[in-house]
C-alpha cells in the first residue's frame, strides 16, 4: 500500500480487512469484510452490488461485472429480508484487483488521496470484533440497501468501527457517496468565490479547496453527529423500527433516517 494505490496481494490479507475492488470504468468500488477461508462478506441491493432502484441503474449496472451462470459452490444467496450476502474472494473480486482500505491514516494522506471510498482518519476496532460484527450482520442483516446512506462501504466501516451516522442528513459514511455529491457541490459552492479570484485557474484551486475540505469533514473519523453502536443493539433497532433506512423512490432522493 501507498499514497497512489491501496492495492494488495492476496498473500497479505488477513481475517478483518476491509477490502475493495474498483469496477468497469472506475464507476464505482465494491466493499466488503474478508473473514477468513477465502470468504468475504459484502452488502448488496437484494443480491446486486449496487442500486438506487431508479433510473440511474442503467448507467450502474453497465459496470456490474458479468457473472457465471453456473453457481458457486462456497458462495451463499441472499436471505429473505437483506442482502448481506457471503461470497469467495474470487467471485467478490470479479476479475478485478484487490485492495485494502486503510484506516487511522494522517490527514495529510487522507487529503492526497483524490477520490474518496479508499481510507479514512477513524480507527479500527481489533480484527475479531470486526470478523463478529460481519458475521452476525450476515445472519440478521443491515437493513435495506441505499446507494447514498446504506451501501456496500457503509457496511464495511460500520463492521470495522462500529460507528453509525445518527442525523437525518443526506449521506452515511460512506467515501464514494461524499466523492459522487461533494464534486459537484464544490464547484457550486466555490462559484460565489469567484470574485476573489483573477482566472480559471484560481477558480479551479478553490474548487479542490471547498471539495477536499467536505471530505475531509464528511469522514466518520471526524464527524460528531456518530454513536458506537454494538451489532446486537443495531439489528434490534432495525427489526423494532427505531432504525431504518428507507430506499429512495422516482425521483432518486437521499433517503431519510427516522
Amino acid at each position: 500500500m501507498g499514497l497512489l494505490s491501496n492495492r494488495i496481494d492476496r498473500s497479505s490479507l488477513k481475517p478483518g480487512d476491509h477490502i475493495y475492488s474498483w469496477r468497469a470504468a472506475y464507476i464505482y468500488a465494491h466493499h466488503g469484510i474478508y473473514v477468513g477461508d477465502n470468504k468475504v462478506i459484502h452488502f448488496t441491493r437484494h443480491g446486486q452490488e449496487v442500486g438506487t432502484g431508479t433510473i440511474l441503474d442503467h448507467i450502474l449496472v453497465s459496470s456490474i461485472p458479468n457473472r457465471s451462470p453456473i453457481p458457486c459452490t462456497v458462495c451463499t444467496s441472499p436471505s429473505d429480508g437483506h442482502g448481506v450476502v457471503s461470497s469467495c474472494l474470487d467471485c467478490f473480486l470479479a476479475g478485478g484487483i484487490l485492495y485494502r482500505f486503510e484506516y487511522a491514516v494522517a490527514p495529510a494522506i487522507f487529503l492526497a488521496k483524490a477520490r474518496g471510498g479508499t481510507c479514512t482518519l477513524a480507527v479500527s476496532d481489533p480484527d475479531d470484533l470486526v470478523v463478529h460484527r460481519a458475521n452476525y450482520l450476515l445472519t440478521n442483516g443491515f437493513g435495506l440497501y441505499n446507494v447514498f446512506k446504506n451501501n456496500c462501504e457503509d457496511f464495511a466501516i460500520y463492521c470495522k468501527t462500529g460507528l453509525l451516522v445518527i442525523d437525518s442528513g443526506p449521506m452515511g459514511q460512506s467515501g464514494q457517496a461524499v466523492s459522487y455529491i461533494g464534486g459537484p457541490l464544490a464547484a457550486v459552492m466555490s462559484t460565489p468565490l469567484r470574485l476573489v479570484t483573477t482566472n480559471v485557474y484560481g477558480m479551479a484551486a478553490t474548487a479542490v479547496g471547498v471539495y477536499c475540505a467536505s471530505r475531509y469533514a464528511a469522514d466518520i473519523g471526524m464527524r460528531r453527529d456518530v454513536v458506537k453502536v454494538s451489532v446486537e443493539d443495531l439489528t434490534t433497532r432495525l427489526t423494532t423500527g427505531s432504525l431504518q433506512v428507507v430506499e429512495p423512490s422516482l425521483p432518486a432522493l437521499p433517503a431519510t433516517v427516522s
